[in-house]
């Protein structure tokens, strides 16, 4: 029941803030929560915010870069 709670989630949150599949899945590795991703969007009024899509690649890169150099 919780993994399909889950699952409701992020397919909610994908439409919602227009999100690929790619996107989604470095989301869900990260283990961003898919209820709190309207704090992270920037809107007309915070230009200076990424956009989402690109915040969550950004994250996504800087976590699993470092990993890789390590090995």
């Amino acid at each position: 029941m919780q993994k399909v709670k889950k699952q409701r989630a992020w397919i909610d949150a994908k439409k919602k803030y227009r999100l690929s599949d790619a996107t989604v899945q470095m989301a869900m590795e990260l283990g961003l929560n898919p209820s709190k991703l309207g704090k992270i969007v920037g809107h007309k009024q915070e230009p200076w915010k990424e956009p989402l899509a690109n915040f969550i690649r950004t994250l996504y890169e800087k976590k699993f870069k470092l990993r890789h150099e390590a090995t």
